[in-house]
């Protein structure tokens, strides 16, 4: 009798299997918010599983679709580990995006310098716990696997004051590269992005801050400093993400992709014509610039 009922609970089991091995899974850090929810939102939309790992309670409404929440640290070992039990569960477990950050900055002259140690640290060890987590998990199921991280222009375009986001992020970079020739040989690549300004939540919080004419003043110089004359959408950003986790990324490892509207190419130049002059066409003669 009690094998009768073990072959009926297996033949109950394999619809359930055959339907999980269909379903590509994810997890995304940080993905309540901004960027990390609309890779969810991109990801879900898509028919995957998502398991989103968040430090506060996951903002309602929930994005429609197979998403489950992991509230905690993600540079906890335990929570990544959780999540990537989870993942597996839910589907084939095939990406990994660490997202989560932490925007607080402190200066080597002012903070004790374990105060700076510690905020790069806080930025960069969600990363390494990630990248472990997805990793040893790839490598258990034998299966390929694509690990995004969210990195920022600010890895190669230090901004004063942001001395230890600087750093994590350029620390990041070099993670991307390091697991991307380390595990590439395993069908695991590794990528990044780095963003420029982004209208997220945390962007929209800071102009509100504001008084009307600073706003206006921050508006102005974002639109400046982007070429294409505004900051990214977080579904921006999510796209690009999405791509490198598909098959058809399938041949890009260890590369980091600037996904900030040219913001990292721009070089702001004195002697340019002023903007009135470019909109009007471009300058014939060359005489007409000085210094050139």
């Amino acid at each position: 009798m009690e094998k009768k009922n073990a072959g009926r609970s297996e033949r109950a089991a394999r619809p359930e299997r055959a339907a999980r091995a269909e379903i590509r899974s994810y997890v995304v850090t940080g993905g309540g918010r901004g960027i990390g929810r609309a890779v969810c939102e991109r990801l879900l939309a898509d028919g995957h599983a998502v398991v989103a790992i968040e430090r506060d309670p996951y903002p309602e409404p929930r994005p429609p679709g197979r998403l489950t929440v992991v509230e905690g640290d993600a540079a906890e070992e335990a929570t990544a580990e959780r999540a990537a039990a989870l993942a597996r569960r839910a589907g084939v477990l095939s990406g990994w995006v660490n997202n989560a950050a932490v925007f607080r900055d402190a200066s080597p002259h002012t903070a004790p310098s374990r105060e700076v140690l510690g905020l790069i640290t806080a930025n960069l060890a969600p990363a390494v716990a990630g990248s472990a987590a997805a990793v040893r998990a790839f490598l258990a199921a034998g299966t390929e696997g694509s690990i995004v991280n969210v990195s920022s222009y600010q890895a190669r375009q230090a901004v004063p004051g942001c001395l230890p986001y600087v750093t994590a992020k350029a620390a990041l970079e070099g993670l991307t590269r390091a697991l991307a020739v380390e595990y590439g040989p395993y069908g695991i690549r590794a990528n990044a992005v780095a963003p420029g300004s982004v209208a997220t939540e945390r962007y929209r919080a800071y102009l509100e801050a504001r008084e009307p004419a600073a706003r206006a003043g921050v508006e102005e110089e974002m639109r400046v400093l982007h070429p294409q004359g505004r900051v990214a959408r977080p579904e921006e950003v999510a796209a690009v993400i999405v791509h490198l986790l598909s098959p058809e990324a399938s041949f890009v490892n260890g590369a980091t992709v600037p996904v900030d509207g040219g913001r990292s190419v721009l070089a702001r130049d004195p002697e340019s014509p002023p903007e009135s002059a470019v909109r009007a066409g471009p300058v014939r003669d060359a005489s007409a610039r000085p210094g050139r």
